[in-house]
């Protein structure tokens, strides 16, 4: 399977990757320091409670002093609940603050997929935009919350404690620190592993999160030809990649933990050695000792957590690169022309050239100077062979590709002079896959023209012969599913149609519409669509006879080119190419053009009754 997986550099900075999520955690910038000087106080509170229990030992119980015990074992009792208080507290600065961080960046990174070009839509997988919209947001936002604060927090608590433990003894202390020149080597040699692990992991989810979002939407066709056991396996097999990817993390994050635990126990065991020893010579009182092996012990949290907020650190700045490899994508800019805006009514293209970014770099255009010229009000249909651009054409003209060289003019201006929104508000486009939405049919209509009135949705209804809308359980307002799967092909397709109709456009491109009509809807749709038609310009691309009649005049794509233009019957007389592709598929409507007669509407009628009856599947 394809995926967009970037390599980790070998350099890479975690710190450098985490930064960039600054402009997000500055809003809430004091709720962060906050919750760091509660979870600070709070841990600090806990290396004074060593003090205390040298007081104890060197007071009242060496003295046998009960007395004097309670008020300092009450000062633990309140040191213990303060510190409890102050995490509670650490934890309600931040949840809600933090939420809305992430509700920001998944905001954000929504409307930047919406404002990417198709192109960049084609390249990546969607799964790894799910993932990274879910998961790895997720990721991010619980490093603010937890780990960012107890890397500082931590690193403050070992600081401190580590000049209280040579205070109290500096030989002992000095014992303690021996493994922090080793533990930094090895940490730094474990963190550069497990990033790039991090970073696999990452990657191979958002292609798991792929393999099931194709599977649900085509489990259809899964199980129409008996693969569901083929992508069952392949699942599989990516699941026992992911899976030995996490026990490659586990296995890495298993030693660092090992180094950070060990090493440091084992100086602590040499430091209780000796401090048995001094204690032994009265150089070192009982109470020092217990002080220090307690605040020992009270740093012990602080270093064995190292490994867990550093890996965990790891993971974050992966999600944070892949956050913004998709934020860092360059959106298309609109470039002005250097061509004033001349009396052209129409759609013209003026040597047009396309290529997909992605072609070799050896292979021909696919659009090789194609020039046209539709008249203000005409419809012009685009005939050609399987895989000659014609698709592609259409998807120019509203720039969901950008041309590659020539230009593209409405009405004498050209589309690049046209702020994008504007021109898609002029130029509406029902394309060949229906795509419908999960939402009522109603919403599905108007994202033609979310402004259009009643009447308006109705007739853009009744043009597209959607009248299996009145007989669904809710009308206009019924859901009609992801993808539209609860209707039929026929069904998805004319509400496409009433959709790019909707909103009366003044120029309408329509990809093979009717295709997945039965041939009395087709008739019946056509006899609507020629008065929708006739009162804008419109580009259509047609496979079958029927649908070349809705136009004017006929163009011919042939291998990048236009190599002919004009009616249907001059055609069918002059253009070998246009003969070819109109060769055995006339169909009734064509054959009595042939003969001189105009299809009209008593061809059509007698398909109502069937219609009403039932809606075609």
């Amino acid at each position: 399977m394809a995926t967009n997986q970037t390599p980790v550099p070998v350099h890479r900075s975690t710190v450098r990757s985490l930064l960039r999520l600054w402009p997000y955690a500055r809003e809430i910038r004091w709720r962060i320091a906050g919750a760091t000087a509660a979870a600070l106080i709070a841990s600090g509170s806990v290396l004074v409670v060593p003090l205390v229990l040298r007081s104890i030992v060197d007071g009242p119980i060496a003295d046998h002093d009960l007395n004097a015990l309670w008020p300092l074992a009450g000062l633990l009792l309140l040191l213990g609940l303060a510190e409890a208080g102050l995490f509670a507290v650490r934890r309600m600065i931040v949840a809600r603050p933090l939420a809305q961080v992430e509700q920001a960046m998944r905001g954000d990174l929504y409307a930047k997929l919406q404002r990417l070009p198709v192109s960049f839509h084609d390249r990546w997988p969607s799964g790894q935009l799910l993932s990274r919209a879910t998961s790895d947001m997720y990721t991010m936002r619980l490093f603010l919350a937890f780990p960012l604060v107890f890397l500082i927090v931590n690193s403050l608590v070992f600081l401190i404690g580590t000049v209280l433990m040579f205070t109290l003894d500096w030989r002992l202390g000095l014992i303690t620190l021996l493994p922090a020149v080793p533990l930094m080597v090895l940490t730094r040699y474990f963190e550069s592993r497990y990033a790039a692990l991090a970073r696999r992991a990452q990657d191979q989810n958002g292609d798991l999160a792929t393999v099931i979002e194709e599977s649900i939407l085509g489990i259809r066709i899964l199980k129409a030809f008996g693969r569901h056991r083929t992508m069952a396996e392949r699942f599989r097999q990516q699941t026992r990649e992911l899976r030995g990817t996490e026990l490659q993390k586990a296995n890495q994050l298993a030693n660092l933990w090992a180094v950070i635990v060990g090493l440091p126990e084992l100086a602590l065991g040499c430091a209780l050695a000796l401090g048995a020893v001094r204690v032994a010579d009265d150089h070192l009182t009982a109470g020092t000792l217990v002080a220090f092996l307690s605040t020992a012990l009270a740093l012990r949290w602080p270093v064995e957590s190292l490994g867990w907020l550093l890996a965990y650190a790891n993971e974050a700045g992966t999600a944070t690169d892949r956050f913004f490899e998709v934020m860092d994508e360059p959106e298309p800019a609109d470039q002005p022309s250097d061509h004033p805006v001349q009396p052209d009514a129409g759609i013209r293209f003026s040597g047009v050239h396309f290529r997909y970014p992605d072609a070799p770099a050896d292979a021909p255009d696919l659009l090789r100077g194609v020039d046209l010229h539709i008249h203000s009000g005409e419809t012009m249909a685009l005939v050609g062979a399987t895989g000659s651009g014609k698709t592609t054409l259409t998807a120019l003209l509203p720039r969901l590709y950008e041309t590659t060289g020539g230009r593209i003019t409405l009405d004498g201006t050209d589309i690049r002079d046209i702020p994008r929104q504007r021109l898609r508000e002029l130029v509406s486009v029902a394309f060949e896959e229906p795509t419908l939405f999960s939402a009522t049919v109603r919403e599905n209509v108007l994202m033609g023209s979310p402004d259009a009135s009643a009447d308006q949705l109705a007739a853009a209804l009744d043009t597209a012969q959607a009248g299996f809308v009145e007989r669904l359980p809710a009308g206009v307002e019924t859901q009609v599913g992801e993808q539209g799967l609860s209707l039929s092909g026929g069904q998805r397709q004319r509400l496409a149609l009433a959709r790019a109709v909707v909103g009366e456009p003044g120029f309408l491109v329509l990809d093979d519409p009717l295709s997945a009509l039965d041939v009395h809807t087709e008739a019946l749709v056509e006899q609507a669509l020629r008065r929708v038609l006739s009162g804008t310009t419109a580009l259509v691309v047609a496979h079958r006879p029927s649908t070349v009649l809705l136009a004017d005049r006929v163009a011919v794509l042939d291998e990048g080119r236009i190599v002919a233009v004009g009616t249907h019957q001059d055609l069918l007389k002059s253009s070998p190419v246009y003969r070819e592709l109109m060769s055995g598929e006339a169909d009734p409507a064509e054959q009595r053009l042939g003969h001189g007669e105009h299809p009209d509407e008593n061809h059509t009628d007698q398909a109502a009754p069937a219609l009403e009856g039932s809606p075609a599947r």
